[in-house]
């Protein structure tokens, strides 16, 4: 594998990787679910740990797709994604799969694998950049797999992480109070910590010299 051109960093993923405020889950952030702050989320740690191994801090764009996760049979990422594929990012992280629903039927798995195929090959066309997955943080077999295949045959990095959620001490509820199970069950900091170590590891060995 080739060197990583780290300038520009695209992030796509879900609620873990970005979510917005929402007071009717009592989730105040505006960063990944349900880290105590935006620094302290998966994305930023992982920023922050290459800007230290560079000496530059990355631009970064940070999307929520979780509309493709829903509606991945339908989705049309040439217009959904029309910015963030007009960044040009030299790597792109992708952090999903959580929000798919159950596969009621092969024929279902067989959809999102076509649609997820079509995700990065529509990333791979613009810059060519390096694409790293991650296995969801819930794990589910079924998703993981496809995750795993497609990025494979696409020539990306996968990162497995189904091990992370078998550790109580990674999810937010083991922090602090939260009342909303849905944020609870999100990683807290060490979880967040967890994947950043995660993802970096996959990375570090791979950076190139600033341009």
């Amino acid at each position: 594998m080739g060197k990583i051109q780290t300038d520009r960093i695209l992030f796509l993923g879900n609620s873990i990787t970005l979510h917005g405020p929402a007071k009717h889950i009592g989730w105040a952030g505006n960063c990944g679910m349900a880290a105590s702050s935006a620094e302290n989320d998966y994305v930023h740690l992982l920023l922050r740990q290459i800007s230290k191994a560079t000496g530059r801090k990355p631009e970064a764009m940070i999307n929520n797709i979780a509309d493709f996760e829903r509606n991945y049979s339908t989705y049309d990422a040439a217009s959904a994604l029309k910015k963030p594929l007009e960044f040009d990012a030299g790597l792109v992280i992708v952090a999903i799969g959580e929000n798919v629903p159950a596969f009621p039927s092969d024929e279902a798995k067989g959809q999102f694998r076509t649609a997820f195929a079509k995700l990065l090959a529509a990333l791979d066309e613009h810059g060519k950049p390096a694409i790293v997955v991650r296995s969801c943080f819930w794990p589910n077999k079924a998703k993981d797999d496809i995750l795993r295949e497609v990025c494979r045959e696409a020539g990306g990095t996968f990162v497995d992480m189904s091990g992370l959620s078998r550790d109580e001490s990674h999810y937010a509820r083991s922090e602090r109070q939260i009342a909303h199970a849905g944020v609870a069950a999100h990683p807290g900091d060490k979880g967040m910590k967890a994947i950043a170590d995660a993802l970096w590891k996959a990375v570090e060995g791979r950076i190139a010299a600033p341009r």
